[in-house]
């Protein structure tokens, strides 16, 4: 288990009280992109919230507590109501039928809000008079915030399921695009399906205790559900991640060493 050191995001904001609008959004976008990861491999997080993100002593964003999430199936719905009501999405805390992405995306707008306001768009003690306040998806919007991150937040935080962002569109969004860092959203770089990496085949045998043959049947099966092909292509995914990341260091590296101009 990896060890964490830097704390909840939640103490940093109660701390900080809310944030510059560009230290907000290098959190948010590590946020999306650890929740955009979850998604791609079929996975649901439905607990977003300060609490359960963790920074460590980099003040990188780590998301944690995947006590309440799920898989998603292709053709299946969810409908268990779980969460913490001030970040639940309307469907969820109406008992309705879900898909799973939406909700994580309402769960991101709200704490996006937090990042920027120090306060939250939806809060009372009184429970059901929460809840009727997050079905009309009514908040205060301060003078301060600008346009393109209010548009954002409105967009992620629609009552409406099928009206609401999803994550390219959020990834799409100008406000977002400032200063995004290139690993956060690794190129996709098609590979040959024939292809097989033999060192996260090699991993995966280490992890299971199993033959490299199982691992060879497991892809070939194209199983998304298969354990064995899951942790290869997490191990894959990993890879591709590191190596941005590194390349990223390397060019702010020499960015940062270059001579001064001419004046």
């Amino acid at each position: 288990m990896e060890y964490v050191s830097g704390g909840e995001l939640f103490d940093y904001i109660v701390k900080n009280g809310k944030l510059q609008e560009h230290e907000a959004r290098r959190f948010f976008q590590q946020i999306i992109s650890g929740v955009d990861y979850c998604h791609r491999h079929m996975i649901v997080h439905r607990d977003l919230k300060p609490e359960n993100l963790l920074l460590d002593h980099n003040m990188h964003v780590k998301i944690a507590d995947f006590g309440l999430s799920n898989m998603m199936l292709d053709g299946e719905f969810l409908r268990t109501s779980c969460g913490s009501p001030n970040y639940a999405a309307p469907e969820v805390i109406s008992g309705k039928l879900y898909a799973g992405p939406e909700v994580d995306i309402w769960s991101c707008g709200v704490i996006l809000y937090a990042l920027l306001c120090g306060t939250l768009p939806f809060d009372d003690e009184h429970v059901p008079t929460l809840f009727r306040k997050i079905k009309t998806g009514i908040f205060p919007i301060p003078e301060y915030l600008n346009k393109q991150v209010v548009n954002l937040v409105c967009q992620m935080l629609q009552v409406d399921p099928l009206k609401r962002a999803n994550i390219e569109e959020i990834k799409k969004h100008e406000w977002f695009q400032v200063d995004l860092p290139s690993y956060l959203f690794p190129s996709n770089i098609e590979q040959d399906s024939n292809v097989i990496d033999t060192y996260a085949v090699q991993e995966v045998c280490d992890k299971f205790g199993v033959k490299d043959t199982e691992v060879h049947n497991a892809l070939l099966s194209e199983d998304p559900h298969d354990q064995l092909a899951i942790a290869y292509h997490l191990i894959i995914d990993n890879q591709r991640f590191a190596d941005e990341a590194a390349k990223a260091e390397i060019n702010n590296f020499f960015v940062a060493g270059s001579p001064p101009p001419k004046l």
